[in-house]
């Protein structure tokens, strides 16, 4: 058992703050993996694997994502078995209360993640839907693995009322501390990222590091299914001291610049996506009317060819000796048939 087990001894409190937190379900918990796994785990996390950092948007980042934990190490083979397991999904059951939780042993965008220096993660929605199997998702279980981290650096969990209205946006922050387990609901308004890593200069050999499971049922209550879509992400605001009557720095400039960049980079990001959904979407529609046309024009060529050779078959049979031989007996069959009448 990798939990801790003073955590099996308060699912019901646990129950009772995670079904009662806003802006939406979430619990931290801490120690919640045994102090030595947890430590082992770090020991063991992956090196950063730059041919693993690649974004969604085509380029090389600062975050490393490991989906494949069993082959990290024996130890992360046995983390990934018992995260799938029904141990260790009847605990987060009892404390969710959603009943029947499914794991994915491909850990499709969880696993290991790893983030640099400058790395941030927008507010976000997570995709709701595994298409792959058809599956609901539900929760997000992250255990983060990292005993140094001051908030001055950047980097904390942030849970989201409403990123799209930043006056009014309310926010819960983390810091990502050794053995510290977040767990929260999979929804369409279950916001969350962090801000960009800050580090000093002599602690820019640290990194971010978690582990992040997700977690899916076959069906969820009626009034929260939404069409299945991808990640939706909210780029971040101005900063709050650029205001009208303030003299712009180099500084605001660039950071005004990189914002307007990095806004335009995901308006590229979501045209191309819509392209790519829409090109597959009509793909698979015109495959699926072209190819009957396709079968019948086959069809119809072949029982033409068949025709015509018929057609020659009876032409030379027609005037073949065994045809007139035939059209003989036939006059001779008809005035038989006349007589008898």
């Amino acid at each position: 058992m990798f939990i801790n087990p003073t955590v099996l001894n308060n699912l019901d409190l646990y129950q009772q703050k995670f079904l009662n937190a806003q802006p939406f379900k979430y619990l931290v918990i801490e120690n919640f993996l045994q102090e030595d796994l947890a430590q082992k785990l770090l020991d063991e996390f992956p090196v950063f694997d730059p041919q693993k950092a690649m974004n969604e948007m085509g380029y090389v980042g600062g975050k490393a994502v490991h989906e494949n934990l069993k082959e990290i190490s024996p130890l992360y083979a046995k983390f990934a078995h018992y995260v799938g397991s029904q141990e260790f999904l009847s605990v987060v059951s009892q404390i969710t209360g959603i009943e029947k939780l499914i794991g994915d042993e491909t850990f499709f965008g969880g696993g290991t993640h790893e983030n640099l220096h400058e790395q941030d993660l927008d507010a976000h929605v997570d995709f709701n839907y595994d298409e792959r199997r058809w599956l609901h998702r539900r929760l997000n279980l992250i255990v983060f693995l990292n005993h140094e981290w001051d908030d001055s650096w950047g980097g904390l969990l942030e849970l989201h009322s409403n990123p799209r209205d930043p006056e009014c946006n309310q926010v819960t922050a983390f810091a990502p501390l050794f053995n510290r387990c977040v767990l929260f609901e999979t929804n369409e308004y279950s916001w969350h990222g962090f801000p960009r890593i800050n580090l000093p200069e002599d602690k820019r050999h640290i990194s971010r590091k978690s582990l992040s499971i997700y977690l899916y049922s076959k069906d969820r209550p009626q009034e929260e299914i939404a069409p299945p879509h991808a990640t939706f992400y909210i780029n971040r605001p101005l900063p709050s001291y650029i205001q009208p009557g303030v003299t712009l720095t180099e500084h605001d400039y660039q950071v005004i610049r990189s914002l307007m960049q990095r806004r335009d980079d995901m308006i590229d990001f979501y045209h191309k996506r819509e392209l790519k959904q829409s090109a597959e979407k009509h793909k698979y529609i015109f495959s699926s009317t072209l190819d009957p046309f396709e079968e019948l024009r086959s069809n119809y060529d072949r029982l033409s060819r068949h025709y015509h050779d018929l057609q020659q078959r009876y032409h030379d049979l027609y005037n073949s000796k065994a045809g007139k031989v035939l059209r003989v007996l036939s006059k001779v069959k008809n005035k038989i048939q006349k007589a008898i009448r």
